[in-house]
């Protein structure tokens, strides 16, 4: 992954994906709870900030610089930012500042499987016993009848790939489904048929 093609696509002042949180995200995470969370491969932080104004201290992790600055000028904006982290690093072998977290999201990264569940193993080693981790992709099935998202079929994940990316990690699957979705566009809301992921680690 490169991410000089993402900080020219970032590098505009309007933000690409909006600034509004995905709904399976708020959907999801909404009742959780916890104090700590990290958005990977987060971009411009529509998530994140979304995060930090329910009370976490949230950490965006993004290859894209330029999309990190924009993250923290939204969240200056929304008056979080002092619950804000930004680390530039590539999804599949990040550093976290923040450690271990009660939450962890990974949505719409869309890239080849292999390098997808090296992210999510990566991801999964940052939940703590108890926490969760939350996934959400445009799933293989939109191929057929669904809007955006990748065309090609090994950037587009399906239950099987994410439950082997899922082996080994000690989480729990807790939910692992399409959804008959809508994805927010600068034109409104779309069809598309979403990979929703929940899992947690159990306490020991």
């Amino acid at each position: 992954m490169q991410s000089q093609g993402w900080d020219q696509k970032y590098s505009t002042e309007e933000y690409i994906y909006t600034k509004i949180a995905n709904r399976f995200v708020i959907e999801y995470c909404e009742q959780l709870g916890g104090k700590t969370a990290i958005d990977l491969a987060g971009g411009e932080g529509r998530n994140a900030v979304w995060l930090a104004k329910q009370g976490y201290r949230v950490e965006n992790i993004d290859f894209s610089q330029v999309a990190l600055d924009k993250f923290m000028a939204f969240a200056k904006e929304e008056n979080v930012e002092k619950l804000c982290l930004a680390t530039c690093a590539d999804a599949t072998s990040f550093e976290s500042q923040l450690g271990q977290v009660d939450l962890a999201i990974i949505a719409y990264l869309q890239v080849k499987q292999e390098q997808l569940a090296q992210a999510i193993k990566r991801l999964a080693e940052q939940v703590k016993p108890g926490g969760h981790l939350f996934g959400v992709w445009h799933s293989r099935d939109n191929l057929v009848g669904g809007f955006g998202g990748p065309k090609d079929p090994a950037e587009l994940p399906n239950v099987e790939t994410i439950s082997a990316a899922l082996v080994g990690t000690g989480l729990e699957i807790k939910e692992l489904t399409n959804h008959e979705g809508q994805i927010q566009t600068r034109e409104g809301l779309k069809p598309s048929v979403t990979l929703v992921l929940l899992a947690q680690r159990p306490i020991s």
